[in-house]
């Protein structure tokens, strides 16, 4: 139990006024390098908090909660697959969908595109696509029209905008007495997308459903349907009891296996960056023990007078261990703060450094994100600031046991 006196001697350690400055430096660069390095991961996991949730975010503005198709790429029994679908109480919305590919032309431009074909009434409730039109109307998609919506990057490259004409040139051609000939079909662009992800600004077009049975020649089949949930996290329950509910010859999915390999790959190097970053704090909590074996050295004597006056060993351990504990709070202090400041304002500060510096750090043609998002979590912060003040008390117990193990009489005999 420490006492008092251990407690104003440790403190007075702390304060070094004489002989010790160069001890005072070291704990103050120890202190400094604990306090960066808390502040350093509490803002880098802060940000890839941020871009998991941007990405996650915008993946699943066009991307479904849980997709219900055919093994054979084509869903059979519609009308029982929706009544399955609507018995299910945590499912919000679904809608239909036929996925395809094609070439787009627009002018001289060709491209390559992801076809969709919806219903635009009840794709509003399973996508975010019609709050980010940034062109157009949504709703101006009708059967029959043969109008397109395109992605902001695919809509540039073709040099199209909105009234304008493209032409689609599908995979499965028709047979005529000259041969096998492609599929063109002349569409009006209706309106301009942009989610903020170039892979979907860049090679996403959306066709009404009607238009899209006509081109593709499905015979009124869709690929699948498309699911909101209440709590997307539940998709995988969610998927395991549809898949148990309609039977194997349908395929049920859900973003977590869809983009399995995006979010694993960002939660192992989120545990990596910690990893490492967390050495800054390790090496900077060991600085404690070389600051703390100088100060026993300086203070053998002062140590030995007090073990003649009494004082036991643990309470001389005591001292020091309270003395290198002081050291990594405070610099574990002022580095919390510091990155939940930091985390709060990051997206406000880093826009400030680029107009400084006239630079732009996540160029939009090469990252599917290009601010600085963050999302402070409170679990995170109270993560690093204990592992920090643990390391921080290691690091003093071999000094502490050095100074306990002091002999007076072998000390004062010089003195």
């Amino acid at each position: 139990m420490i006492r008092p006196l251990e407690l104003l001697i440790g403190l007075r350690y702390t304060r070094a006024k004489r002989r010790n400055h160069f001890i005072s430096f070291i704990s103050m660069t120890s202190m400094i390098g604990i306090a960066i390095g808390v502040w350093a991961l509490i803002t880098v996991l802060s940000i890839m908090n941020g871009f998991e949730r941007e990405l996650r975010e915008r993946i699943l503005s066009v991307a479904s909660h849980v997709t219900v198709s055919g093994h054979n790429g084509w869903l059979s029994e519609q009308e029982t697959v929706k009544s399955e679908i609507n018995k299910h109480p945590e499912i919000l919305a679904s809608a239909p969908f036929i996925l395809g590919q094609g070439l787009l032309t627009g002018g001289r431009m060709v491209k390559g595109a992801l076809i969709r074909g919806v219903l635009p009434a009840e794709e509003v409730g399973v996508s975010n696509l019609s709050e980010n039109m940034k062109d157009g109307n949504w709703n101006a998609l009708e059967s029959g029209k043969w109008q397109v919506v395109l992605g902001s990057e695919l809509a540039r490259q073709l040099g199209v905008s909105v009234g304008q004409k493209v032409t689609l040139v599908a995979p499965n051609g028709q047979i005529t007495p000259a041969g096998l000939l492609p599929r063109l079909k002349r569409f009006t662009v209706a309106g301009v997308f942009e989610l903020g992800m170039y892979e979907h600004d860049n090679g996403l077009a959306i066709l009404h459903l009607g238009d899209a049975v006509r081109l593709f020649k499905t015979e009124g089949l869709v690929s699948g349907r498309r699911l909101k949930l209440a709590d997307l996290y539940q998709a995988p329950r969610i998927r395991e009891q549809l898949s148990r509910v309609l039977g194997a010859e349908y395929r049920v999915t859900d973003w977590t296996i869809q983009h399995i390999n995006l979010f694993r790959a960002i939660k192992i190097e989120r545990r990596v960056m910690f990893i490492i970053l967390l050495l800054i704090v390790a090496v900077a909590a060991f600085n404690i023990v070389s600051t703390l074996v100088m100060l026993v050295t300086d203070k053998r004597p002062d140590v030995a007078i007090l073990r003649t006056l009494g004082l036991g060993p643990r309470r001389v351990m005591a001292i020091f261990v309270i003395q290198g504990t002081l050291i990594g709070l405070i610099g574990t202090f002022i580095g919390g703060i510091s990155g939940v400041i930091t985390a709060v304002n990051v997206e406000t500060l880093v826009p400030w450094l680029e107009g400084l510096f006239g630079i732009e750090f996540f160029p939009s043609s090469v990252y599917v994100i290009t601010d600085f998002p963050a999302q402070l979590k409170w679990r995170d912060v109270s993560q690093i600031i204990s592992i920090s003040f643990v390391l921080s008390v290691v690091a003093t117990l071999y000094p502490a046991w050095r100074a306990s193990r002091t002999d007076p009489a072998e000390v004062l005999r010089y003195e």
